[in-house]
């Protein structure tokens, strides 16, 4: 991820809300990217209430998927916390409005860190992070969402603005599905965030993977 917006919709990949058993997970990780492009993966352990799993277990989750998407070149980003991503050697963060501020996180990581920043649905919040100097802006939520309670609803309206507007790439993220990614891509999404909509696929994740790819590349 870099902050020219890809040449086409890319799918973002964030990992289910509960994982057990950090090494079966990557195992069964290695397949999915073996399904269809993938240009990163945001390592996010917390309950739909919010409730974050403990950090020993966000590390072990996320060294055994930095052992999968390494090798490949996929960033690999941890949600909220700065201090856990540069603990894990992560190539990022993605932060929200209620987390670290931008200048802390990336005065933590360095200027090579892939920084996110979740802006809801404003625009307000969009230009300041991307003045600030986000690697990316966050959308959301777009969809209905079991992931979690989300803080704001979006129209696909805010993605076209941005993206006549500005060069820093976003991510629309919220009840994403291969169903639904084309309506964010023609908005003008650079990415969309899935999450449920690759792991509780009813044909298996790597079907997800495959179908939310066949999805964009039709567009």
């Amino acid at each position: 991820m870099t902050e020219d917006a890809p040449d086409r919709c890319r799918l973002y990949l964030i990992t289910p809300p509960i994982v057990e058993d950090a090494k079966g997970f990557a195992d069964a990780f290695e397949s999915v990217l073996d399904a269809g492009d993938v240009a990163c993966l945001q390592v996010r352990l917390k309950s739909a209430d919010g409730v974050a799993a403990p950090d020993d277990h966000v590390l072990a989750v996320a060294a055994a998927c930095h052992g999968v998407t390494a090798p490949r070149e996929i960033p690999l980003l941890i949600n909220d916390r700065p201090d856990l991503a540069q603990q894990a050697g992560a190539e990022g963060v993605h932060i929200g409005q209620g987390d670290a501020p931008y200048a802390e996180a990336r005065a933590l990581l360095g200027e090579d860190a892939v920084i996110g920043v979740t802006c809801h649905a404003s625009r307000h919040l969009a230009m300041v992070a991307g003045e600030a100097g986000a690697d990316y802006v966050a959308f959301g939520a777009f969809f209905p969402t079991a992931t979690k309670t989300p803080s704001a609803a979006a129209t696909p309206e805010i993605l076209t603005w941005w993206s006549e507007l500005f060069v820093v790439p976003s991510v629309a993220i919220g009840g994403v599905t291969a169903e639904n990614c084309g309506e964010l891509s023609n908005a003008g999404a650079d990415f969309v965030a899935v999450s449920s909509g690759v792991w509780t696929h009813p044909d298996g994740p790597a079907a997800g993977v495959e179908q939310i790819n066949a999805a964009l590349q039709a567009i």
